[in-house]
């Protein structure tokens, strides 16, 4: 049996004229067509193909390219980005320059005006120092002048040595130069008669001075040694004379009247 016999279809003769039908083409009728599609060559791969209602659906369009990087922009972008990090990076520089050299000037200007201080405090003393040494210089011209035109003076210096003595005292002597020994003897003889106290001539005291002992101590109401309190009051230490006739065994230092 035939091939058309086995499949129930009739060969339809090709009309008059006309050339014959390629054996591998044949006009197939609807009623024996199901659901088909035509053919594609990506339906090999298994895609684009909706078998179900036998039409190929498209596919969605690729995404289109990213553009091409611009060089110039990124370069541009580069030296905004180095530019605001160096001006960051140079403000913080700066700020911690201006901070490192405000701490050093203070310290600077600290050491600068304590030692200007001390300067000024050295010089303030030697400025007084020098002051006192001239005043003394100057009162020591006075007293002696004083005492060379005023010698009855010395009866007021062993009138007040007297009556700083404390009223207990007994066996009171005075010690005067001999040259003023009668000017003593003259202005204080109430005083001297008073105590008790018995006036005698001594070459080693100085005129201008006196020299008090008694039981219970010894006043040196001389000139030098109240010379000396009067100048260690003003922080010097002249003396009354360039070096004292007697040895600083002989010196007793006591109260001496004001």
């Amino acid at each position: 049996m035939s091939t058309s016999k086995r499949s129930g279809v009739k060969n339809v003769p090709p009309p008059e004229g006309g050339k014959p039908a390629s054996p591998y083409a044949r006009f197939i009728p609807r009623e024996e067509l199901g659901t088909f599609a035509s053919w594609d060559p990506g339906s090999l791969s298994g895609g684009g193909v909706d078998r179900r209602q036998g039409v190929r659906r498209a596919e969605p369009p690729a995404p289109p390219a990213p553009p091409a990087p611009d060089l110039g922009e990124k370069l541009h972008a580069a030296r905004q980005s180095g530019y605001q990090d160096g001006y960051r990076d140079g403000l913080a520089a700066l700020e911690g320059f201006k901070l490192s050299f405000a701490s050093q000037m203070t310290a600077q200007i600290g050491q600068l005006t304590q030692s200007y201080g001390q300067e000024l405090d050295a010089l303030q003393q030697d400025m007084a120092r020098a002051l006192a040494v001239s005043a003394t210089h100057l009162a020591r011209q006075i007293v002696r002048s004083e005492l060379a035109a005023r010698p009855e003076l010395v009866a007021v210096v062993a009138q007040e040595a007297l009556d700083t003595l404390l009223m207990s005292a007994r066996q009171i002597s005075v010690r005067v130069h001999p040259d003023d020994h009668p000017l003593v003897a003259q202005g204080a003889a109430e005083a001297l008669s008073s105590r008790g106290a018995r006036l005698l001539g001594d070459a080693s005291i100085a005129r201008g001075g006196c020299l008090v002992e008694s039981d219970i101590g010894v006043i040196d109401a001389s000139v030098a040694a109240r010379w000396k309190r009067a100048v260690a009051s003003l922080g010097c230490e002249e003396a009354w004379t360039e070096q004292d006739p007697r040895s600083p065994d002989d010196i007793r230092e006591t109260e001496v009247p004001r």
